[in-house]
């Protein structure tokens, strides 16, 4: 018997989100759907008594995501399995943005998922079974993209917390998966969906580069996010969920570079390295 029969996905309106909802509802799951535009997620999939609950959620708003979890538990009669989708991209240098901007890009990307951990858990805790996906980004396992280190920072914090996490609630039968999708085509490198940076220096070649790429990149991503919603199903119906999921060709492919060169400087510096323990006493 099938016990992830409730889904509760935030960022829910457009892109893998919504992706994700549709293909649920399609496979006979009951869906409790976030977003911060109701009215544009009510549109693109209409509620259903029972089976699909769209929610304004403001992941910013403690009390928002806390009312969106009771609400779910109460209209659909359970709760499942977590997915934190909801996040955004920070594009400049670090000398470039803000502390406004920083701030904004970790508010949404962690707070808002801690947030959502924090009253979600205590639901999967008493029942004694749960499953968590935490979409994080190859840029949380891999830092070597110019002009996004604020946004890797907030992905890497997204791994480590979910490591963290599911070490912590193993013992209560909940699962946790870090999602670390590639390049997907999804509205993620839109001009509207992209924060760019108040104040761009000339100086940053790199990053002007870099953002020119991912400009020229946005609606041309290989990867195609039905299929990557249709792993993560797949992961959750699996007897042995993953901790860490890369999803893409071009993910495995910068997860396989990020492995090498840190097998490289482990190696280079092991001697000088180890050596740093107190001497013992003879």
């Amino acid at each position: 018997m099938k016990t992830n029969n409730v889904w509760f996905v935030t960022g829910a309106s457009q892109g893998l989100g919504l992706i994700l909802v549709r293909e649920l509802l399609a496979r006979g799951y009951a869906v409790a759907a976030t977003s911060r535009h109701l009215p544009e997620l009510q549109q693109a999939v209409p509620p259903e008594p029972g089976r699909f609950l769209p929610l304004h959620m403001d992941l910013r708003d403690e009390a928002s995501v806390q009312q969106a979890l009771d609400t779910t538990v109460r209209q659909l009669g359970g709760l499942d399995v977590v997915v934190n989708n909801a996040g955004y991209g920070q594009l400049g240098a670090l000398e470039e943005l803000s502390a406004a901007e920083v701030q904004r890009n970790f508010e949404v990307n962690v707070f808002g998922l801690v947030h959502v951990l924090r009253h979600a858990t205590p639901y999967l805790r008493a029942q004694g079974h749960g499953q968590v996906f935490n979409v994080s980004s190859v840029g949380g396992f891999t830092g070597d993209f110019p002009g996004w280190g604020v946004y890797c920072a907030t992905k890497f914090a997204v791994d480590g917390l979910t490591e963290s996490y599911a070490a912590e609630v193993r013992a209560f039968g909940i699962r946790a998966t870090t999602v670390k999708p590639g390049y997907f085509r999804t509205g993620f490198l839109s001009a509207e969906s992209l924060g760019r940076p108040s104040a761009p220096l000339g100086a940053y070649q790199a990053v002007r580069e870099s953002q020119a790429q991912h400009d020229a990149l946005s609606g041309q991503q290989p990867g195609d996010p039905a299929k990557a919603a249709a792993v993560i199903i797949e992961a959750s119906e699996a007897a042995e969920q993953p901790l860490h999921l890369f999803l893409g060709p071009d993910a495995y492919r910068m997860a396989a570079r990020k492995i090498e060169a840190v097998q490289h400087d482990l190696q280079q510096w092991e001697l000088a390295a180890t050596a740093t323990n107190f001497a013992l006493a003879e």
